[in-house]
């Protein structure tokens, strides 16, 4: 009898802490992650307005197709340069190098920038800077572009890397105007629709 009772408590307990814990809401691991980072007080972006109403980032559907291999060009002797912002902050950058790559049949480029700061820091080091617009940017996508980030180490010795537009992210000028966030360079504006990655943030 005492056995039953037991179970039943610690079954009773369990149920009890699945109900409270919601399970992390998105399609993969990667939008997990965002949605988990986003719904923690203490790493969220969010005005406090708008994370006590968050239920997770509104996505794209993932799509392979925005998944591409991209050739690395190197630039030789990048000056290094102060990087536009949308406050008065001007960071360092300097062009790492160009991607070339194609999606649905369209040849397309992009700029890639190392931040000078992060070279700095050990933790950092390996980070490098991809900032783009594309032809959702204002309307299903936030306006300022999206980002996405590459690390030296992905870079294979033939010089190519793949580039997952479905892990992009909004910069945190998207969610709140308290922080600094890199403008996207215009000459990383692609002339597609990429309907993959996080959408547009609508604010409450």
């Amino acid at each position: 009898m005492k056995k039953i009772v037991l179970f039943l408590c610690i079954s009773l307990i369990t149920s009890c802490n699945s109900q409270g814990k919601r399970a992390l809401v998105g399609e993969t691991e990667y939008q997990q992650k965002e949605n988990a980072r986003f719904k923690d007080a203490s790493k969220s972006p969010l005005k406090k307005k708008d994370l006590k109403k968050f239920k997770g980032l509104d996505f794209f559907p993932v799509d392979s197709a925005f998944v591409v291999t991209a050739k690395l060009t190197r630039t030789a002797n990048a000056p290094i340069f102060e990087m536009a912002t949308t406050t008065d902050r001007k960071p360092l950058y300097k062009e790492y190098g160009t991607l070339n790559f194609t999606i649905k049949g369209q040849d397309l480029e992009l700029t890639i920038y190392q931040s000078q700061d992060d070279t700095r820091d050990e933790k950092y080091k390996n980070y490098l800077f991809l900032p783009f617009t594309d032809d959702t940017s204002g309307n299903e996508s936030y306006g300022g572009g999206r980002y996405m980030d590459v690390m030296t180490t992905d870079i294979s010795e033939e010089n190519t890397v793949i580039l997952n537009f479905n892990n992009t992210y909004n910069p945190y000028c998207a969610y709140n105007d308290r922080y600094s966030c890199p403008l996207t360079p215009r000459k990383n504006h692609l002339n597609i629709e990429i309907k993959a990655g996080v959408k547009a943030f609508e604010k409450h």
